[in-house]
C-alpha cells in the first residue's frame, strides 16, 4: 500500500465507494486485490478515528434509526455447529441513525443483530449529540425501546412505526416485496411530533448504502472475508456520505447542512483530514 502513489490510492478509494468490488477495481488498474484491502481497511481505520472526532455536539433534533444486512465469510444458516460461536462469521448487521432534516449520519455499529450492539450504538448515537432532546423513530425490533430508555432516560421522545404489508402469492419469478397496506405509530416515551414519526429516510439510505457498497447488494459476489474488511468499507462509506456526497434535496453535503464544514469535500481532501 505504501508503494502506490497517494493519486492511485485516491483513484481506488473513489471507486470503492462507487459500488466497485475489489476484484473489479484489481481488473481495472492493475494493483493486487491484497494491496486493495490494506489500502481499504488503513483509511477505514483513519474514517473512523476521525467521525469518533468529529461528530459531537451535533445538534439533531429528529433521528431515525434502523439497521441493514450483510454478512461475513458465510451466510449464518451455512455455519457449522463450531463456527456459529464466532461473532466475527455470519450475518452481520449495521445499526445507524440518520438526521433526515441534514442527511446526517452521526453514528454507527457494525455487529450482530442483539441487544448488545444495539447498546453500542445507541451510546455512540447520544455521544454525537450536544445534550439536545432529540425525537428518534425505529422500527419494532425488540431491543430498541429498553436500551433507548436506559441511555436517554426521560431525556427523549421516542416512538416505533410497524408496517403492514399485503398478503401476496409467492408466485415463481416473484423477487419485489409485498406492498405496504397501511402502518401504525406507537408512542413509547416522551411527546413526539406524531407528524415527523417516521423512518422512511433510513430505510430510502439502505437501498443507497446497497448501490454504492458492494458487500450488500444483494444476489451479488461481493462479501466480506473477514469482519474488519466490512468495518473499514463502512466506515469509508460513512465518512464520504456525510463530507462529499451531495444531496439532491438540500444541494449540499450532510456535513455543511449540519455546520460542520463550509464546503464539499472530494476524496482527496477527505483523506487529508482523516489523516491529520
Amino acid at each position: 500500500m505504501n508503494r502506490l502513489k497517494p493519486q492511485r490510492q485516491i483513484e481506488i478509494l473513489s471507486m470503492l465507494v462507487e459500488g466497485n468490488s475489489i476484484r473489479s477495481i484489481e481488473r481495472l488498474t492493475g494493483v493486487h486485490r491484497d494491496t486493495i484491502i490494506r489500502l481499504l481497511v488503513a483509511t477505514g481505520g483513519c474514517c473512523s478515528r476521525f467521525t469518533d472526532r468529529v461528530m459531537k455536539n451535533l445538534d439533531c433534533q429528529y433521528l431515525e434509526i434502523d439497521e441493514i444486512w450483510s454478512f461475513v465469510r458465510k451466510k449464518q444458516s451455512r455455519l457449522a455447529a463450531n463456527e456459529k460461536f464466532d461473532n466475527a462469521i455470519g450475518d452481520q448487521y449495521v445499526f445507524y441513525g440518520i438526521d433526515p432534516v441534514t442527511k446526517l449520519i452521526p453514528a454507527w455499529t457494525v455487529g450482530k443483530r442483539d441487544g448488545q450492539t444495539v447498546l453500542e450504538f445507541v451510546r455512540r448515537l447520544k455521544g454525537s449529540l450536544n445534550g439536545c432532546r432529540p425525537q428518534i423513530s425505529s422500527d419494532a425490533f425488540l431491543p430498541y425501546p429498553d436500551v433507548i430508555d436506559q441511555s436517554f432516560g426521560c431525556h427523549v421522545d421516542y416512538a416505533i412505526i410497524t408496517k403492514k404489508y399485503e398478503t401476496e402469492h409467492i408466485g415463481p419469478g416473484r423477487y419485489a416485496p409485498p406492498k405496504v397496506s397501511g402502518c401504525t405509530k406507537t408512542i413509547m416515551m416522551g411527546n413526539p411530533n406524531k407528524d415527523k414519526i417516521c423512518t422512511s429516510y433510513v430505510e430510502r439510505n439502505n437501498l443507497t448504502m446497497r448501490t454504492f457498497l458492494r458487500r450488500f447488494t444483494r444476489l451479488s459476489l461481493g462479501f466480506s472475508k473477514k469482519l474488519e474488511n466490512l468495518e473499514a468499507a463502512v466506515a469509508l462509506y460513512f465518512a464520504y456520505y456525510n463530507f462529499c456526497w451531495i444531496s439532491r434535496t438540500t444541494r449540499v453535503t450532510p456535513a455543511m447542512e449540519a455546520g460542520l464544514t463550509n464546503d464539499p469535500w472530494d476524496m482527496k481532501k477527505l483523506v487529508e483530514a482523516i489523516s491529520n
